[in-house]
C-alpha cells in the first residue's frame, strides 16, 4: 500500500512537471486573426492609451493604471528610452524611475496588457529621439541606418532591454502582447534591409512574439517589413484604416490604429494645444465599432522632466523645443486626475465592453495645495563656481567635452575700441551674452538669432557666453545634426574669436551645500536655495510668473525647467516626492535673478503665452 501511495505521487509529480509548468509558462496565446487578433483563441479588441514610465513617478505607476481601467482600456502601450537606459557607453540603468520590468509588472497586477515599445528611435517629444547623445561622438555613426556601428551599439542596447523584458511576453507567462520594430520608419526612409535587420535583432534578443511595424498613412508602405503586422498612425476613418491595413497583408487583418491623436504637445513660446472631447468621442465611437484595435497616445502624458525634452525642426519650420509639461490635453491630465475628455471617452468606450463586464468607477481626484510662499535664503553665481576648465583653440561642444545636457560657459578675450557684430555661427540652442561681467544681450535660435551688436570701448575685454542646450531634434533629417554648444566659430566684426576656455555645467545633480552665500558676487545666472514645510503631501503647483528662465529641483528630483514666454507657467509637484516636515528646494534662474520669493497654486496653468513669436 504504501509503495503505491508513493508511486501514484510520482505520478502526480510527474503529471506537474510535465504539464503544470507548460500551462503557467504558457497562460495565454495572443495571434493574428484574419480580421482581428486572438486572445486565446478568440477574438480580442485592444482599446489601449500610451502612458511613459519616466514622465509618471514610479511611486504612482500603480494609480495611473488604475485610472486607465476605469476608463476601460485594456492594455497601455510604452516606449523604452535609450538614452536613458545607457546614458554613458556601456552604463546601463534600470533602477527607480528606469525600473521598466516593474511597470511592466505592475500593469499585469492591475489586469492590464502591454505593447511594448523599444526600439532605439522613440520621437515621443524626448531629447534627440530616445538616442543618448554619446552617439554623436562615434565618428562616422549614422543613427537610423546600416552604418557598422550604429548597428554594433543597437545591438548591444537590445540585449539589454531583451534581458528585462522578453521573459515578460505572453507567450512566456507575461503581459507583453506585443512588440514595435522601429518607429514611424517610413516617415525617415524606406530602406527594407535596415528593417530586416532591426527584425533579426529583436528576435535575437529574444523578442519571439508577435511583432508589428507602425507609420502615417501615406508613409506605411515605405516604413512596413513583409511578416510584420502593419499598423497606421493618425488615421481613424475605418474604410482607409483597412484599405491600407489589406493592402499590405495579403487582404487580411487585424487592423490596429498604432498612435490615434485626441489632442497633441506643446513648445515654448506657442499657445496651449487643447482639442474638446466631442471632437473625438464620435471618431471613437465609429472605430471601436468597426472592430478596429486602437492606442491613445496620449491617454496620460505626464511631465518631461530633468533635461529630456525633445525639439522640432525642418527647413520650414524653426527650432521647436518642446515645453516640460507633456500634459498634451489628454484623457488623464498631467497630476493623473480625470478630465471632461476621459470622461466621454469612458461613456463611450463602456459601449463596447464584452457583454456582462462593467467598469470600475473611477477614482476620486488626487488633493492639491497652494503653499505657503517661499523665501530663499542662499544662492550663489554660477561664474563664481566654474571649476577646471578645457582650453582650445576652437570652441568645443557639449560632445567634446562629453557633456550630455544642462549648460557651458564659453570664455576668451576680445579687442574693443568698435562697434560691431558679434556673431555665433551655430548656437545651439540659447546664449547669454557678457562683457567683463556685464549682461548684454540674448540670442535665442528659436528666434533665428545669431548676432548681437556690441560697442566696445579700446583695449582688451573678457566675452563670456553662457550657452544652454535646450533640446535636441527628436524628429526629422535633422537627427543626424544634433551637437550642443557652440558648433561653428565666433566672430566679432568679421575676425574670428580664438583661444577659448569651455566650462562644463551639466546640473546633472545640485549639491544644496555649495550654496552657502547670502547673495550672488556678480551678475550671472544664480542657484537659489530654500526649504518650505508640508504638513499633509498633495500635490502643488509652482508659479512661476513672476520669474524668468530656469529649472527646480524638490527633494532631490528635477521638476524640469520653466520659462516666463510660456505657455507653461506653473511647474507640477507631485505629493509622492514631497516629505511631511522640511522640504528642500532649488532654483537655477538665468534671467532675473533678483526675484527671491516663490509661489504655488492648486490648479496648472499651462496656456498663458507671454512673448508673441516674431
Amino acid at each position: 500500500m504504501k509503495k503505491q501511495k508513493i508511486l501514484i505521487l510520482n505520478i502526480l509529480l510527474l503529471a506537474v512537471t510535465l504539464f503544470g509548468c507548460r500551462k503557467a509558462s504558457n497562460e495565454h496565446s495572443f495571434t493574428l486573426g484574419d480580421s482581428t487578433f486572438m486572445l486565446d483563441n478568440k477574438p480580442y479588441q485592444i482599446i489601449s492609451g500610451e502612458i511613459h514610465y519616466p514622465r509618471v513617478p514610479r511611486e504612482a505607476w500603480r494609480a495611473r493604471m488604475k485610472m486607465a481601467k476605469a476608463m476601460g482600456l485594456n492594455t497601455i502601450g510604452t516606449y523604452v528610452f535609450w538614452n536613458l537606459h545607457e546614458p554613458e557607453k556601456g552604463k546601463f540603468d534600470f533602477t527607480g524611475n528606469n525600473d521598466i520590468a516593474e511597470f511592466v509588472k505592475i500593469a499585469k497586477e492591475e489586469g492590464l496588457w502591454v505593447i511594448l515599445r523599444p526600439s532605439p528611435y522613440v520621437c515621443a517629444e524626448w531629447e534627440f529621439g530616445g538616442y543618448p547623445y554619446w552617439l554623436q561622438n562615434e565618428k562616422g555613426l549614422e543613427v537610423r541606418s546600416r552604418e557598422k556601428q550604429y548597428l554594433a551599439e543597437y545591438k548591444k542596447y537590445i540585449n539589454e532591454i531583451g534581458k528585462q523584458l522578453a521573459p515578460l511576453q505572453i507567450n512566456h507567462g507575461g503581459n507583453i502582447i506585443m512588440v514595435q520594430v522601429e518607429n514611424e520608419y517610413g516617415s525617415y526612409g524606406a530602406d527594407k534591409v535596415y528593417l530586416e535587420m532591426n527584425r533579426k535583432m529583436f528576435v535575437d534578443a529574444g523578442f519571439d512574439g508577435l511583432l508589428y511595424t507602425c507609420d502615417p498613412e501615406k508613409d506605411i508602405v515605405k516604413g512596413h517589413l513583409k511578416g510584420l503586422m502593419p499598423a497606421i498612425n493618425g488615421q481613424d476613418n475605418p474604410i482607409k484604416v483597412k484599405q491600407a491595413v489589406r493592402s499590405l497583408n495579403e487582404g487580411k487583418g487585424p487592423f490596429f490604429i498604432a498612435e490615434w491623436y485626441p489632442a497633441w504637445f506643446d513648445w515654448w513660446g506657442t499657445p496651449h494645444h487643447k482639442v474638446p472631447a466631442v471632437q473625438y468621442t464620435g471618431k471613437l465611437d465609429t472605430v471601436l465599432s468597426s472592430g478596429i484595435s486602437i492606442n491613445m497616445y496620449m491617454f496620460h502624458g505626464g511631465s518631461t522632466r530633468g533635461f529630456m525634452n525633445g525639439a522640432n525642426f525642418r527647413d520650414t519650420i524653426p527650432f521647436e523645443p518642446q515645453i516640460s509639461s507633456y500634459d498634451y490635453d489628454a484623457p488623464l491630465d498631467e497630476a493623473g486626475n480625470a478630465t471632461d475628455k476621459f470622461m466621454k471617452f469612458r461613456e463611450v468606450i463602456a459601449k463596447h465592453l464584452p457583454k456582462g463586464q462593467k467598469l470600475p468607477e473611477v477614482p476620486q481626484a488626487k488633493s492639491s495645495i497652494a503653499l505657503e510662499q517661499i523665501k530663499f535664503t542662499k544662492e550663489i553665481g554660477i561664474f563664481d563656481q566654474l571649476g577646471q576648465g578645457k582650453v582650445s583653440e576652437q570652441p568645443l561642444t557639449f560632445e567634446d567635452l562629453n557633456q550630455a545636457y544642462g549648460y557651458m560657459l564659453y570664455k576668451t578675450q576680445i579687442k574693443g575700441g568698435k562697434k560691431a557684430d558679434l556673431k555665433i555661427d551655430g548656437l545651439r540652442d540659447y546664449g547669454i551674452i557678457y562683457i567683463d561681467g556685464k549682461r548684454k544681450g540674448t540670442l535665442d535660435r528659436r528666434l533665428g538669432q545669431e548676432s548681437l551688436v556690441l560697442d566696445l570701448s579700446a583695449g582688451t575685454h573678457t566675452l563670456e557666453i553662457f550657452v544652454e542646450n535646450m533640446g535636441r531634434i527628436n524628429f526629422g533629417p535633422n537627427l543626424l545634426k544634433n551637437k550642443k554648444g557652440i558648433v561653428g566659430q565666433v566672430s566679432f566684426g568679421g575676425t574670428p574669436l580664438k583661444s577659448w576656455t569651455m566650462y562644463s555645467l551639466p546640473f546633472d545633480k545640485v549639491e544644496a551645500a555649495k550654496i552657502t552665500a547670502v547673495k550672488a558676487k556678480r551678475d550671472s545666472p544664480v542657484l537659489k536655495l530654500g526649504t518650505f514645510n508640508v504638513t499633509t503631501p498633495a500635490d502643488t503647483y509652482l508659479d512661476l510668473r513672476k520669474w524668468g528662465k530656469g529649472v527646480i529641483w524638490v527633494n532631490g528630483h528635477n521638476l524640469g525647467k520653466y520659462w516666463s514666454i510660456g505657455p507653461q507657467q506653473t511647474i507640477y509637484l507631485p505629493a509622492e516626492w514631497l516629505k511631511k516636515g522640511a522640504n528642500e528646494i532649488i532654483v537655477l534662474e538665468l534671467n532675473k535673478p533678483d526675484v527671491n520669493v516663490l509661489t504655488s497654486l492648486n490648479k496648472p496653468i499651462l496656456d498663458e503665452v507671454t512673448e508673441v513669436k516674431k
